[in-house]
């Protein structure tokens, strides 16, 4: 009767037991990331300039119940007044029923801060729009009127702030200039909404700045009677059973049991397993994949994704080439490249503004999705031409 195992075989088991101790060691020493880091704007994940770990960590230690939020809004706790939603510059403006859950969690006596032109478009009686014209440089703005917003906060500043478009003559202008307000409150039913114009006073760079952090603890209210729920569901992040898990040991421990599980396979199978004839390389054409992963998206309604692989390459190409940071704003980035390239800034900013609503919408229309993927690929094309010559103008334009 033969062995169980030979020499090779041995090596191989104890190769593999070696490696899975390793992974063991790294589960326990290296922690998983709760969420995958964000850049550019005011997640409770991000620890950049412009993110607002900062002050989420802030809200924790001083005593309030604070916790992140990525739950559909159909989920907020009506019925407990006082209750804060921050909403920092969302990516969306969500759905039609999202709005009504908003309208409800305030009118039962919720309180909202929503910040940034997005959000005022989501919150019950808003409405703002976004500046295109970027400015780069911090203002500083003082109190319009006397208000609870206003305590201990005779300065504040803000960067590039959006501007408030609603004529509603209820709502309160706190700060601003004499048109152009930049904090707005306001009630509606037993609860409150607040704008601010740009999240700057609580980002991590500049929550110190002037009066900044008052202003934000007085949106949020007093430590005794405010359970803050910081919204990341917004933000694109959903909570489920699968990011659950992969917070835990869990998919470590699956990576060893695979490991171990292949050796056996490789182990046992060379000598045991039954004789196979090879099989013949494919000789069909290669259109058949193409075709057939074609197939795939379209059955999958995968149009968003294709116009966001598309946008993301561009955009990162195009901030490279023109030496830009990579969360510029959309404004900003067009006016360099028109004035690097010679392209239609206009026509630029309308094809970036459109693949990014368009990558995050989950109705976009197919032939829609094929236009913004051929325009940002002739803009690719242009930006890179053959031959390494000077970039010309997209021919579509």
């Amino acid at each position: 009767m033969p062995a169980l195992l030979d020499s090779r075989d041995l090596r191989l088991l104890i190769g593999a037991g070696i490696v899975m101790l390793l992974l063991l060691g790294l589960t326990y020493a290296v922690s998983p990331p709760a969420a995958q880091q964000s850049l550019g704007y005011p997640s409770s994940y991000a620890t950049d300039w412009a993110g607002a770990k900062a002050a989420f960590s802030l809200l924790d230690e001083l005593g309030y119940r604070v916790e992140r939020w990525q739950d559909a809004p159909d989920l907020l706790p009506f019925t407990e007044p006082g209750t804060v939603l921050v909403l920092a510059e969302p990516f969306d403006q969500g759905s039609e029923s999202d709005h009504a859950a908003l309208r409800r969690f305030v009118s039962s006596g919720g309180r909202v801060l929503a910040i940034g032109a997005t959000a005022a478009e989501i919150v019950p009686d808003g409405k703002a729009t976004e500046d295109v014209e970027f400015d780069p440089k911090t203002k500083t703005y003082s109190p319009l009127v006397p208000s609870p917003l206003t305590r201990d906060a005779p300065e504040i500043t803000m960067l590039s702030p959006d501007i408030w478009t609603s004529t509603n003559p209820s709502q309160l202008w706190s700060y601003g200039d004499s048109d152009k307000p930049v904090v707005v409150s306001y009630k509606v039913g037993l609860g409150e909404v607040i704008w601010w114009a740009s999240p700057t006073p609580l980002t991590n760079g500049a929550i110190r700045d002037k009066q900044n952090l008052a202003l934000f603890l007085n949106s949020i209210g007093p430590v005794s009677s405010s359970r803050v729920l910081w919204d990341e569901y917004f933000h694109g992040a959903r909570g489920s059973l699968f990011s659950y898990l992969a917070a835990t040991p869990l998919p470590w421990a699956g990576v060893q049991i695979a490991i171990v599980f292949t050796a056996i396979i490789f182990t046992f199978s060379r000598r045991w397993g039954p004789m196979r004839v090879p099989a013949n390389e494919s000789r069909l054409s290669p259109l058949e994949f193409v075709e057939t992963l074609g197939d795939l998206y379209q059955s999958a309604h995968a149009s968003p994704a294709a116009v966001g692989v598309a946008y993301k390459r561009f955009r990162f190409a195009l901030s490279h080439k023109i030496a830009l940071p990579a969360n510029v704003k959309l404004a900003q980035l067009s006016h360099a490249a028109a004035a690097r390239f010679g392209w239609s800034g206009d026509s630029l900013l309308d094809t970036l503004a459109r693949s990014e609503r368009a990558m995050r919408s989950i109705n976009l229309d197919e032939k829609e999705g094929l236009d913004l993927i051929r325009q940002l690929h002739e803009y690719s094309a242009a930006l890179e031409p053959v031959g390494g010559g000077e970039q010309e103008t997209p021919a579509w334009r």
